[in-house]
């Protein structure tokens, strides 16, 4: 049986992670229920130490937090994946049963669905994202829980789309690759999820304002989140489409990993305030 006395501790581990708002937003998830013998720090951890220091934790860790590169590196160090974690490929959430076996779970995929919901999206039969990627592997698993039948994905080349076209045959979604200034994919999507980095993102937000007079059909999702809000968000809604930042994502799946390692439900506004404050100051 799992046991602890004291406190209990949870922390973000990945490389780089000075950045990080889950302290944040963990922390304010615990002032507000109470949980006075709680912490949450950030680790910085690479690849290579991670496995010894999984190993060494105590019965006194509730969760863990993992970003990139540790996503993947975790999962054989697992007794056990979610659905969701397992089609994606990805874990990015790590608790224990009463009996110490560590589970594996992925709420990145619930922070993208609340994310495009937050814009007033229900469903979402055509979805485009942008980008190859980890994310872009979570964004497809996303639009499939939102009634996706049909998926565009937007990458340099075709070779690079391997992760997200494999989560969407998984999952039972007809996928096509186009390149990244097919601006008439974007336009007639109900969804659009840009997962590229910052500069890419850039780029590929000016040529659709080159290129592009309509207005969008859809919801768009950036999932960046610093500086907010981004060229694409602002050509988006300059255009009378419905844009989301990168941070709602990010808020509800801290709120998902917060349910998970502490059983209570979250106090979602209160995690969005302390995350804003936080986001003003930088």
């Amino acid at each position: 049986m799992r046991t602890s006395e004291g406190g209990r501790r949870a922390a973000v581990l990945g490389s780089p992670i000075g950045h990080s708002l889950s302290p944040v937003l963990h922390g304010a998830a615990y002032e507000s229920l109470g949980l006075t013998g709680w912490a949450y720090t950030a680790v910085e951890m690479d690849e290579a130490g991670f496995p010894a220091w999984f190993a060494g934790l105590g019965p006194e860790w509730a969760g863990l937090s993992l970003t990139m590169p540790l996503k993947r590196v975790v999962i054989p160090l697992l007794a056990s994946v979610t659905p969701t974690a397992d089609v994606v490929g990805a874990v990015n959430t790590v608790t224990w049963t009463s009996e110490g076996a560590p589970v594996g779970a992925n709420t990145d995929v619930h922070g993208i669905v609340q994310a495009l919901r937050s814009t007033g999206l229900s469903k979402a039969p055509v979805g485009c994202v942008v980008g190859a990627g980890a994310t872009a592997a979570s964004a497809v698993a996303a639009l499939a829980e939102m009634g996706c039948e049909h998926v565009i994905v937007q990458a340099r080349t075709a070779a690079r789309a391997g992760l997200p076209l494999e989560v969407a045959e998984k999952l039972g979604v007809a996928a096509r690759v186009a390149p990244l200034d097919d601006h008439a994919a974007v336009l007639s999507a109900d969804a659009v999820i840009v997962t590229l980095p910052g500069d890419a993102a850039g780029t590929w937000a000016g040529g659709l304002r080159e290129s592009v007079a309509g207005p969008p059909a859809g919801s768009l999702l950036d999932v960046s989140y610093h500086p907010w809000p981004t060229q694409a968000a602002q050509w988006w809604s300059s255009a009378g489409g419905a844009a989301v930042g990168g941070f709602e994502m990010l808020l509800h799946q801290a709120a998902e990993q917060v349910r998970l390692m502490t059983g209570r439900s979250a106090p979602v506004e209160d995690m969005r305030v302390a995350g804003e404050k936080a986001l003003a100051s930088r």
